[in-house]
């Protein structure tokens, strides 16, 4: 997809800033609204593990008031006893590790070599978390979710708070 100059302007606005590291959009709404943006792994000789970020304000808000109510302790604490959501989760993580070195561009895959962030990369998961059977970040967690089409925890997100069918401003 090639962001267009309404949508970078747009990205701008949603951030408050210039993105940095930006590559691509990686969800938007049916309106062409940017909601998920695929991020470089590696800006300023820096590592930036988060694949996915959430770029949508109204989705953000309601992910804040999400977090805000506790809902990452009771995720957490359902992961430790559904062992088909533990496994799923699990896998999700796996996938995004992979799936991150996959969209990596080789010139940033060469220089986390170079610079030695490789394990780094090999072990931090969703959001940069390095213990997968944990929630770090529920934006992180739902941009994840949008952007390959599901995953466990952006499935039970949906049928707790229905996010999928907030609507999106400009």
């Amino acid at each position: 997809m090639t962001i267009t100059e309404q949508q970078f302007e747009l990205i701008e606005t949603q951030l408050g800033r210039k993105p940095r590291g930006l590559v691509d959009i990686a969800w938007q709404n049916k309106q062409g609204v940017p909601a998920v943006l695929q991020m470089r792994s590696l800006v300023d000789d820096q590592p930036f593990p988060t694949l996915y970020w959430l770029s949508s304000k109204d989705l953000y808000q309601a992910i804040a008031e999400i977090e805000t109510g506790g809902e990452v302790k009771r995720i957490e604490l359902q992961i430790e006893t559904d062992d088909d959501l533990r496994a799923n989760h699990l896998a999700d993580q796996q996938r995004y590790v992979d799936l991150r070195w996959k969209m990596m561009a080789e010139n940033d895959r060469r220089r986390i070599e170079e610079l030695g962030f490789t394990e780094l990369f090999n072990c931090y998961g969703i959001g940069g978390i390095r213990h997968w059977d944990k929630v770090r970040c529920l934006h992180m967690q739902y941009a994840y979710h949008l952007a390959v089409g599901g995953t466990a925890i952006g499935c039970l997100l949906d049928e707790r708070y229905a996010l999928k069918e907030l609507e999106l401003s400009l």
